[in-house]
């Protein structure tokens, strides 16, 4: 651990300041593009929706297990060669550098923040050309407070799932860890549905998913509410309050934590019946305040989240602190 930490420090770092380069993203595209180009090969050759579901549950394992390994074994032989053939203070940096490419604290905060501008230039069809780049739900089927509700709700789960949750496999296992949990969350995205081609083949996908986002969830939920304190218009009480109330009413096992305790610290009420597609799906409330969000709701989500990200960052720097003295 005390050797994972300093790397996932300089990930955040990293990260926070340059994000994922424009140029290197032309060049090579992204280590979440080549995953998915795996996993979309792979659902093309096994899952038949003609077989039986047991051996697509089957088979959608197997592809788990091939995907994890098709990443976890080159990264722990890149970091295992790092480590021992440079000296910790140049091997460090550059698996940090690598590593800095899996958390999304810059891309996230941009995207959210560009339904804020979006609404504020262009009215509600810009706050809805927006947000459909970072929900799933029918963006024609939500009026402005919808929209201001879907970018708030995405933000906080997000910040578990693309911020938190990396952040803690680099730390418990470096850059295997981090290169693992994100091809896990990302098979998740892409096949882990409900939907008659990926119910069966996507069902060990989704239940790993949870699995390895339970831990980060709660602590995403701590965060929020640590970073309330220190964030005018917030309330760290209301954040617990709806945690403790409203989290496990939550469809999903880990996104009632986040959301509730964006929700409580912002006086919002969060989640709730929608729309995916043309279908509604019902789901428990999160908070108790106002579902009518507006834009400047958005804006104080953005400066709590910004904070918790600083949080998290100062946590972990207090760590590296204590591992060397």
């Amino acid at each position: 651990m005390s050797t994972f930490l300093p790397l996932l420090l300089g990930a955040l770092l990293i990260e926070a300041a340059l994000g994922y380069p424009a140029p290197l993203f032309a060049a090579i595209r992204h280590p979440v593009v080549w995953m998915g180009a795996l996993i979309g090969a792979l659902d093309r050759r096994w899952n038949h929706p003609s077989l039986p579901v047991g051996r697509r549950r089957a088979r959608g394992a197997a592809a788990l297990l091939v995907l994890l390994l098709a990443v976890i074994l080159p990264a722990a032989a890149l970091q295992a060669g790092l480590l021992q053939a440079l000296p910790a203070w140049l091997a460090l940096p550059l698996l940090a550098g690598l590593a800095a490419s899996l958390p999304a604290q810059r891309s996230l905060h941009d995207h959210v923040r560009a339904v804020a501008e979006g609404l504020e230039r262009d009215g509600l069809e810009g706050g809805r050309r927006a947000v459909s780049m970072i929900v799933g739900r029918n963006p024609d089927t939500l009026d402005e407070a919808a929209v201001c509700r879907a970018a708030i709700e995405s933000l906080a789960e997000n910040f578990s799932d693309g911020v938190v949750a990396p952040a803690f496999w680099c730390a418990a296992a470096g850059l295997p860890g981090i290169a693992a949990y994100k091809a896990a969350n990302t098979a998740d995205s892409m096949i882990g549905h409900r939907t008659p081609r990926h119910e069966a083949f996507g069902w060990a996908a989704a239940r790993f998913d949870d699995a390895v986002n339970l831990p980060a969830s709660r602590l995403a939920a701590l965060w929020i509410g640590l970073a309330a304190l220190a964030t005018p218009g917030a309330t760290a009480r209301g954040a617990g309050r709806a945690v403790r109330r409203d989290a496990r009413r939550h469809r999903s096992p880990n996104a009632g934590w986040p959301e509730a305790a964006m929700a409580g610290a912002l006086g919002l009420r969060l989640a709730g019946p929608r729309i995916y597609g043309k279908t509604r799906v019902e789901d428990a409330w999160m908070g108790d305040g106002r579902a009518e969000a507006e834009i400047a709701d958005l804006r104080r989500a953005l400066r709590l989240y910004r904070r918790a990200c600083a949080i998290q960052l100062l946590i972990v720097a207090g760590l590296v602190l204590a591992t060397t003295l």
